[in-house]
């Protein structure tokens, strides 16, 4: 008896300490943010709870700024192309694991070994990569006789942006491989041996069982792809800081350098608000396109 009296405490103990945990590291600091948002915000009013409401004025400071256009180009840039050839690469790897040979789970592995990496190591191995004068990339370059120049990839204006997003591509391609092959596995194999007793060749099984029985899936991946992209900062970090002249710079970073470098903690919020707002809005979306996979 006086165990069932004790239980009901201590599944509310086990309850709260997690819900706690979540209101204090996740929904204080986006409230704050919000907050902070409507409120003219600088270096010496941090530490202070009464500042001067001003309504919409960062939103729109923000959007007023020289170069904001650039940076929203840039991140919208970033992310499709980030997103989309991760997907493709990912479900094709995903596709070559699917068949059963020797060494497949060895080599499934080594992929993963680029996904367990922290931002800041794989922008460090990206940028010996893409050095100008001793780099990886330009040395196999130029013994293929491919270019006699030596590309600067991260100091080049109209090459750092893409070699921001060819490194960010290299990291995300094992995450959509594993995600896709858990739901290739799901695919019934009788399906394919139907489609097999029928006549169906590779490329048709391919656009008229696997891509449709996959398209819950697909949207679920492409969701957390774009999530995870935006929430990128440390690889460009790592490799460009945003430069040069802000032409690799994206949204997320462009926030820490308002808040963190120029102080101008109000914009830096505001921009943080609309980037939750989008997330939200694609969590949303991950969320629909789960319900949708279950129900399938």
């Amino acid at each position: 008896m006086k165990l069932a009296h004790q239980r009901p405490m201590f599944d509310i103990a086990m309850l709260g300490v997690p819900l706690v945990f979540l209101v204090l590291i996740c929904a204080v600091p986006v409230v704050y943010t919000v907050v902070m948002s409507f409120q003219s915000v600088d270096m010496f009013t941090i530490m202070s709870l009464r500042r001067p409401f001003v309504g919409l004025h960062n939103y729109m400071a923000l959007f007023a700024r020289p170069g904001a256009r650039h940076i929203f180009l840039n991140t919208a840039l970033f992310t499709i192309l980030s997103v989309s050839a991760q997907l493709v690469l990912g479900f094709a790897l995903a596709l070559f694991f699917n068949r059963r040979f020797p060494g497949a789970a060895t080599l499934r592995g080594v992929f993963l070994a680029g996904w367990i990496m922290p931002g800041l190591v794989v922008g460090g191995i990206w940028k010996w990569i893409f050095a100008g004068d001793n780099g990886v990339l330009n040395a196999v370059l130029a013994g293929l006789h491919l270019t006699r120049s030596h590309p600067f990839w991260l100091s080049d204006p109209a090459l750092s942006l893409y070699a921001v997003i060819v490194a960010n591509i290299w990291l995300g391609i094992p995450f959509n491989m594993i995600l896709l092959s858990v739901g290739l596995a799901a695919v019934p194999a009788d399906v394919y041996e139907a489609a097999k007793m029928d006549g169906a060749g590779p490329v048709r099984t391919f656009l008229f069982i696997t891509l449709p029985m996959m398209r819950a899936t697909i949207a679920a991946v492409a969701s957390l792809g774009v999530i995870f992209t935006l929430q990128q900062y440390d690889l460009i970090s790592g490799l460009t800081e945003g430069g040069p002249s802000n032409s690799s710079n994206v949204a997320q970073y462009w926030s820490w350098q308002l808040s963190f470098q120029v102080y101008e903690i109000g914009q830096g919020s505001a921009l943080a608000v609309l980037m939750l707002a989008f997330t939200a809005a694609v969590a949303g979306f991950y969320v629909w396109s789960t319900r949708q996979e279950q129900a399938a």
